[in-house]
């Protein structure tokens, strides 16, 4: 098992394969972490893998569903013998479609609380203790603007990501003491593939992400490598006293004062 250190803590990233999590991970690799890049698109994790290796970083990927509890606890077993125990723990995976409220039902409703809530539950469930024990740990919680401020077609991944802020204030207070803290980044409307795949399947795709860009403040839609710099604060050494907060990057799209 390889040893732990200061700068070479191990950071679990889901949905590590494309995207969002992509850039996290390599942004982690780059700022000296040991990354396990875990998703279900196992392909995509490799190469994700690869990229940050060839680059001169160490990474692995770890086939992940976080629907699974057993998926998760057999992917963080995995994390544990090939780079050791993980410090840091990224949870960005999550999956929508874009459907009014009254067209949903309730298989869509737990399709999506499952993987955008619960999912986050069970990583958290099977990485806290460990952190706690050690004295030292970072969740960062890939949420979104819908959670704040809501998003049309998207009220139960509005209400899922909503209940992830909740959930990591509170964690975040119960782990505190611990040297663990618990922070959640927010984006905007981002370019990934997930979003084209999301408004790919509405017949006016054109107006929607027209809209989406007019509603933030610079008008236009995020890039994944704006993203990912907001992480790798909050997962630093230097923000061991930043804890259940949660930041948009969002391009001005909200605004807290």
């Amino acid at each position: 098992m390889a040893e732990q250190g200061t700068t070479s803590r191990v950071a679990l990233v889901t949905g590590g394969a494309s995207g969002i999590g992509r850039e996290i991970s390599t942004a982690l690799a780059a700022d000296g972490r040991r990354v396990a890049v875990a998703d279900i698109n196992r392909e995509g994790a490799e190469a994700t893998a690869a990229s940050i290796t060839a680059a001169g970083g160490e990474a692995i990927a770890i086939t992940m569903d976080i629907t699974s509890a057993t998926s998760v606890l057999d992917g963080c077993g995995q994390v544990r013998d090939q780079l050791g125990e993980i410090d840091i723990l990224v949870n960005v995976a999550g999956w929508d479609r874009f459907m009014k409220f009254v067209d949903t039902d309730e298989d869509f409703w737990e399709q999506i609380i499952d993987l955008n809530f619960k999912g986050v539950l069970r990583t958290c469930h099977a990485t806290v203790p460990g952190m706690i024990e050690r004295g030292w740990g970072r969740i960062v919680n890939i949420a979104s603007d819908a959670a704040r401020v809501g998003s049309s077609l998207e009220a139960v991944y509005s209400g899922a990501k909503g209940a992830t802020v909740s959930f990591s204030k509170t964690l975040a207070r119960e782990v505190a003491r611990r040297g663990v803290t618990v922070n959640v980044v927010c984006p905007g409307p981002t370019d990934t593939p997930l979003l084209g795949e999301i408004v790919g399947s509405n017949d006016d795709s054109e107006r929607v992400i027209g809209a989406m860009a007019g509603a933030v403040a610079m008008k236009r839609l995020g890039q994944p490598e704006e993203i990912a710099p907001a992480v790798v604060y909050f997962c630093s050494e230097g923000a061991g006293f930043t804890t259940g907060q949660t930041l948009s990057v969002s391009g001005g799209l909200t605004m807290a004062g």
